[in-house]
């Protein structure tokens, strides 16, 4: 996997974690677990396996 691929992943990630824990804080409980699904499944893609031999 590229190193910029990664990057915008790390960033993705990151960023779906930071909003899913402002939005537990806030009690927006819904909102918070879906974007804490979301950035667990950013984190285990592998966005490449289609394209290995």
């Amino acid at each position: 996997m590229s190193k910029s691929n990664n990057l915008y992943r790390d960033i993705f990630t990151g960023l779906f974690f930071t909003t899913g824990v402002f939005g537990f804080m806030s009690g927006e409980f819904i909102v918070s677990t879906i974007l804490f699904g979301a950035a667990t499944v950013a984190s285990n893609l592998d966005f490449n396996s289609s394209f290995k031999a």
